[in-house]
C-alpha cells in the first residue's frame, strides 16, 4: 500500500466560512493521505470540521487554500466542470439513505450506473442486480424504499455507492439511524466490498461500535487533525476487545 499513489493527498489545507469581518477559519493546516483499499474512520465532536473536510474531498465545495489532490489531480482552482467529473468517480453514503421513493431498490442503484452514457440499459440492470445480491438484497430488488427496513435502505445506498467500482467512497454517519446489529451489518458489507474492489473508504462517525473495521483512525477537533494513527488503529482496537 505504501508504494502506491494515494487516492487522496491533502497538504496544508485551510478553509473559511463567511467574508470580511464575518470570516471564520473552519479547517487549519490539514495534512492527510488515503491509499487504495484503505478504510479510514474520522471521529471528533460535532462542529469540529469533519463534514466540511468530507465535502471538500468529495468535490462538493471548492478548495480555498492548500493542496487537495484526488487521483493526482489538484482540486485547488479546479473549475466547476472538473469538480463534477471528480464527483462522478466518488461514491457517497449519507446518514439519510437519500433513496428516491418512487423507484425500486434496483432502479435506485441502476440510476447511478446510467450516469455513464456508454453503458447499455441491459448492462446497467445486470450490474445493479449483481450489486444488490452482494449486499444481501436479492429478495428485495423490486421493493420500494417504504417497504424496506432502515438497514435494508442503507444497504441499497451502499450498493448505489459501490456499483460503479469507484476509487473512493465517502460515508457520513452511515450507521447513525440504525440499531446495533444493522449498523454492524452495514459497515461489514462496506468493508468486504471495499477490499474486494480496492476502493478506499473515508467514513465519518460518532459510532464507537464500528471503529474496529478501520485500517486507520483520524480525529478532528476544532478544525485540526489531532490524531492520525497511521495504520495501527486496527491493532489497537483488536487488542482492546
Amino acid at each position: 500500500m505504501i508504494n502506491s499513489e494515494p487516492v487522496i493527498a491533502i497538504k496544508h489545507l485551510n478553509h473559511y466560512y463567511g467574508k470580511g469581518v464575518l470570516k471564520r477559519q473552519i479547517l487549519f493546516d490539514i495534512n492527510l493521505e488515503i491509499y487504495p483499499g484503505e478504510i479510514v474512520i474520522m471521529t471528533g465532536p460535532s462542529g469540529s470540521g469533519k463534514t466540511t473536510l468530507l465535502s471538500l474531498i468529495g468535490g462538493l465545495r471548492s478548495v480555498q487554500e492548500g493542496s487537495l489532490k484526488f487521483l493526482g489531480t489538484e482540486l485547488l482552482g479546479a473549475s466547476q466542470n472538473k469538480l463534477v467529473q471528480v464527483r462522478r468517480k466518488i461514491g457517497y453514503i449519507f446518514q439519510a439513505h437519500n433513496l428516491l421513493g418512487f423507484l425500486t431498490a434496483r432502479q435506485n442503484v441502476q440510476m447511478a450506473v446510467e450516469l455513464n452514457d456508454e453503458i447499455a440499459q441491459s448492462q446497467a440492470i445486470a450490474k445493479s442486480e449483481a450489486m444488490l445480491k452482494a449486499v444481501g438484497l436479492q429478495d428485495r430488488m423490486n421493493y420500494y424504499p417504504d417497504n424496506l427496513s432502515g438497514g435494508q435502505k442503507q444497504r441499497v445506498a451502499i450498493a448505489r455507492a459501490l456499483v460503479n467500482h469507484p476509487p473512493l467512497v465517502l460515508a457520513d454517519e452511515p450507521t447513525a439511524a440504525l440499531d446495533k446489529q444493522s449498523g454492524r451489518d452495514v459497515v461489514e458489507i462496506m468493508q468486504s466490498l471495499a477490499k474486494e474492489q480496492g476502493t478506499s473508504i473515508l467514513l465519518v462517525t460518532h459510532d464507537n461500535r464500528i471503529l474496529d473495521i478501520a485500517d486507520r483512525i483520524v480525529e478532528m477537533e476544532d478544525g485540526l487533525l489531532t490524531r492520525n494513527s497511521q495504520g495501527i488503529a486496527r491493532n489497537q482496537n483488536s487488542s482492546k476487545s
